[in-house]
């Protein structure tokens, strides 16, 4: 089961960080921008020490937060 909550949050937020950045994104590219970007907030969240609680919305923002930065970097390094 987890692993199909971490693919549908990984899926909304590649969706979301494509809706934010205004790009195009299908299906492959939402999933594998929001899983990239869920590695990325995990990541952040060590860094800055934030207490999660591990629930589905914490996983989803941080998700997100991960997935944006990511494809702003990704458009950065490749213009």
């Amino acid at each position: 089961m987890g692993l199909i909550i971490s693919i549908i949050i990984g899926l909304i937020a590649g969706a979301v960080a494509h809706r934010v950045l205004n790009s195009r994104g299908g299906f492959l590219g939402n999933l594998v921008v929001g899983l990239i970007g869920a590695l990325i907030g995990g990541k952040l969240a060590e860094m800055f020490r934030l207490q999660v609680t591990g629930g589905i919305l914490d996983q989803l923002v941080l998700a997100t937060v991960g997935a944006i930065l990511f494809l702003f970097l990704w458009r950065k390094i490749r213009n």
